[in-house]
């Protein structure tokens, strides 16, 4: 049996494809349109709206639709945000700058300050050291001691050969006068704090009691530190000591002038900025 014949597609394009067209370059004014309010007159183009509405009954919001539609007034907006963006951006910076110039103005602060407690510091100090030599010179015993003083404290320095036998830590008898003359002084000013440091010189021990000079600066602290506590009334709280060894040097190790200065006891007594108890 033979095939129907097919009837021959309808000339020109289908339908849909009008349909489709007509959308298109209505889309494209539409577009037209957006792009070429970003340069209109808001009255100008109020006017066009009303217009539009009227023929083709498009743009039924009129002047809300420039306003508060979503598309347009967006696309509106978008430019009001892109200024404020940029005005906010350099906000920020500004704002960073401040922050920078707040914390140097702190530093200031924090240097001028730590500049006039260390002022306040040595002044309270100098007294303090002076009243320390008038004492030590009442007593005739200005000679044997040492009187330094900085920020924190006044330095009382002993010699060790004064004090100590060679390598040994047990205080010598002939140094107690001078001893309890300074345990009169550490009652009257040490409400603050002492600390005891026993130093020595680099030279090694050969045998003996003691294995080598750290152990023996921390026994000759130890020693001053005992009679202190045994003969005044001193809170031993209010006591540190402690032994340096040959790492804090005053003098050239490499003479003996120099050794001699290095092997000593140093008291050091805080004042009240730099309290320690």
């Amino acid at each position: 049996m033979a095939k129907r014949k097919e009837d021959p597609p309808p000339a020109g394009a289908p339908a849909w494809q009008s349909t489709f067209a007509d959308l298109m370059n209505l889309l494209l004014c539409f577009f037209v349109l957006l792009f070429s309010m970003s340069n209109m007159d808001a009255e100008k183009f109020e006017a066009l709206a009303a217009s539009f509405s009227n023929t083709f009954s498009i743009f039924s919001g009129g002047g809300s639709s420039f306003d508060d539609g979503l598309l347009i007034s967006n696309g509106m907006s978008q430019l009001t945000e892109l200024s404020e963006y940029i005005t906010n951006t350099g906000a920020a910076a500004d704002s960073d700058s401040l922050v920078e110039n707040e914390i140097k103005e702190y530093e200031n602060e924090e240097e001028k300050l730590a500049a006039e407690l260390e002022e306040q510091g040595l002044q309270e100090s100098e007294k303090l050291a002076e009243m320390v030599e008038e004492a030590l010179a009442e007593s005739g015993k200005e000679r044997e001691v040492d009187v330094q003083f900085n920020a924190q404290y006044v330095i009382l320095t002993l010699k060790g050969s004064v004090l100590f036998d060679s390598g040994q830590a047990e205080l010598k008898k002939e140094s107690y006068p001078t001893l309890s003359q300074i345990g009169v002084i550490l009652e009257r000013y040490g409400e603050y704090g002492i600390e005891i440091e026993g130093h020595t010189d680099n030279v090694p021990l050969n045998g003996g009691k003691y294995e080598n000079n750290d152990v023996l600066s921390s026994y000759r602290a130890l020693a001053m530190f005992n009679y202190l506590v045994n003969n005044t009334g001193l809170d031993p709280a209010a006591i540190k000591h402690s032994g340096r060894g040959e790492y804090v040097p005053i003098a050239d190790n490499s003479t003996p002038e120099g050794r001699m200065k290095n092997r000593r006891i140093e008291i050091k007594i805080y004042n009240s900025l730099n309290s320690i108890i």
